[in-house]
């Protein structure tokens, strides 16, 4: 490719709406341009780079025993009907009419449209196990679409579905899918984490996993142990559980008979916060139960934790079970139970109240009295809270002991998300019926596993971890071009020639070759090469007369003389070391 030719507009000038570096460096080297929020048109060199992540992520399908398909994007509403998430699924799915007025939704995934189609196609065990994936754009109506290619509301995506004939089955397309995906993101220049993750609207009767990409712009927080090899995502990762026998009520002589002891309310004109306690009463957030109403598909709960702790809203709902989870408004609260949001204490309270375990063993606590402007001091939580829920509901922080090994600490990284894999079960097979027939005839519900990549995503967060001031720094795997030949002067007649000898000889042996044949300035040429971040760079100058050039690798920035006769062989040694 000559660089005169190339549709690629270089800008010096930051993307005023660009947050993440990847978006800046995605737009200013002339990879993508933005065509309406969260939509982007991918510019030739873009579609290189995404061209060979596909690749990458057909060669492991592929040795993977998975078959390509292409699904439409077009799905009928009255498939996720069907499968009861049609309303579940909220604003993000895309719905439309056509002229018919019939329903349809852009998919954002394809579970309904695979069981569907499998099961028309399969009646019978001796056609399983069998898994299925496409590549193919995806639609969601992000609300406030950001960084770029990161969180868009149209991106690539490979969808893979394993259909087994019980759970054994499962477990081993799974792990099979697990491990391509570790060498889809080792291929592909990521440093990444596998964790242990929550299901979410997918959903699913299994473990779980996600695979991060680690970068300080991701959205996601991942946990780590010190110690051990335990890894989850914030919204799945446990804290270390009480055992049993924590969870006792006291005895009359466990409590004692002291008067002081007992749960009293005082007087708290206006202290609505966990702030405002701790200013005012001079106490620690330990020192506090915070107690939050929320409406679980519409039934209404209370929420305990220590003042200083979150809620986690995920293992809430896990734990009741419920498809939806919000935290209630004031005026909801109000209704619910007559009392203003800051005086809301478990106590007393008329809704059920789901205790943090990390709450159990607190016997001067402070709480809401149930009353406005009162709360409650010396609350024994033992004696004064009924016991029936009792769980994890916190969000753990760093510095938590870990819940397997109990010896590591819990370390927190950013990550992005780039990979998703999950046991979906029957869930979706039951609700469609999607069978087959058994050896003895009996039918049989399918037992499924759903595994997907941001194949568009993955652009973003390789150029996260692999950037620096000048632009980005391509690994050779995914890079748009293998070499970038520059010569300093197209006016030259030997720095011209041996250019474009060099790259006649390197496209002769199926090298892939940018040639900067503009007539620009040297600086011109050498941003325009650090933005766009080739990984191997020959520069031509003067040299050129004495049989010369010079050698550069992007991410080392170590510039080498050799001669003309060693590029080729040298191009080849990189590029088999990478692969």
């Amino acid at each position: 490719m000559r660089q005169s030719k190339l549709l690629s507009t270089t800008l010096r000038e930051l993307p005023g709406d660009a947050e993440a570096v990847s978006h800046q460096l995605l737009i200013r080297a002339g990879f993508i341009r933005q065509l309406a929020s969260g939509i982007y048109t991918y510019l030739p060199l873009g579609k290189r780079v995404l061209r060979k992540i596909e690749q990458i992520v057909r060669d492991e399908m592929d040795g993977a025993d998975a078959q390509e398909l292409l699904m439409p994007a077009m799905q009928p509403a009255e498939l996720w009907k069907e499968s009861g998430r049609y309303s579940l699924y909220g604003p993000e799915l895309i719905r439309i009419q056509d002229r018919h007025e019939r329903e349809f939704a852009l998919g954002p995934t394809h579970e309904e449209v695979i069981t569907t189609l499998m099961r028309s196609e399969i009646k019978s065990y001796r056609k399983l196990p069998v898994i299925l994936y496409q590549i193919q754009t995806k639609f969601r109506d992000e609300r406030r679409p950001r960084f770029g290619l990161m969180r868009g509301r149209e991106f690539l995506m490979k969808d893979a579905y394993s259909f087994d004939i019980d759970w054994e089955g499962l477990d081993q397309s799974y792990w099979r899918m697990y491990r391509a995906y570790e060498r889809i993101f080792h291929r592909c220049g990521l440093d990444f984490r596998a964790v242990e993750a929550d299901a979410g609207v997918i959903g699913g009767e299994g473990e779980t996993h996600e695979f991060m990409a680690l970068a300080d712009i991701g959205e996601d927080t991942v946990v780590t142990c010190t110690h051990c090899n335990y890894a989850a995502n914030l919204e799945k990762a446990e804290s270390v559980k009480f055992s049993l026998n924590d969870h006792k009520a006291p005895s009359q002589g466990e409590l004692g008979h002291d008067q002081d002891f007992s749960a009293e309310k005082f007087h708290t004109p206006n202290l609505r916060t966990i702030d405002d306690l701790i200013r005012e009463l001079h106490i620690m957030p330990e020192e506090i139960l915070k107690t939050v109403v929320f409406l679980a598909d519409d039934q209404a709960v209370a929420v305990v934790v220590r003042g200083m702790d979150e809620i986690n809203e995920i293992k809430v709902k896990n734990y009741l079970g419920a498809e939806t989870i919000s935290i209630a408004d004031s005026k909801m609260v109000m209704a619910l139970t007559g009392v203003a949001t800051g005086f809301i204490g478990p106590k007393g309270l008329s809704l059920p109240v789901l205790l943090d375990q990390t709450v159990i063993n607190m016997t001067k606590a402070i709480a809401g009295a149930n009353e406005i402007d009162y709360h409650y001091r010396n609350l024994h939580v033992r004696r004064d809270i009924p016991l029936e829920h009792v769980g994890d509901f916190r969000s753990v922080v760093e510095g938590d002991r870990c819940p397997r090994c109990q010896e590591g600490r819990f370390k927190f990284y950013k990550g992005i998300e780039v990979g998703h894999v999950f046991k979906l079960g029957t869930k979706y097979s039951r609700q469609m019926d999607a069978s087959y027939l058994d050896a003895s005839g009996k039918s049989q519900a399918m037992i499924m596993g759903c595994y997907g990549i941001g194949v568009s995503r993955i652009l973003s967060a390789v150029i996260e971890q692999h950037h620096d001031e000048d632009g980005m720094i391509w690994p050779l795997s995914i890079a748009p071009m293998q070499i970038h030949i520059i010569p300093i002067s197209i006016k030259d007649e030997e720095q011209l020639g041996t250019a474009e000898q060099l790259y006649d000889d390197l496209v002769k042996h199926g090298i892939e070759v940018l040639l900067d044949d503009r007539d620009e300035r040297p600086g011109v040429k050498f941003k325009d090469a650090d933005l766009i971040g080739i990984p191997i760079r020959i520069v031509i100058g003067k040299g050129a007369a004495e049989g010369r050039v010079e050698f550069m690798e992007r991410h080392l920035r170590m510039k080498e003389s050799i001669s003309v006769a060693e590029v080729v062989e040298r191009v080849i040694g990189r590029i088999h070391a990478s692969l």
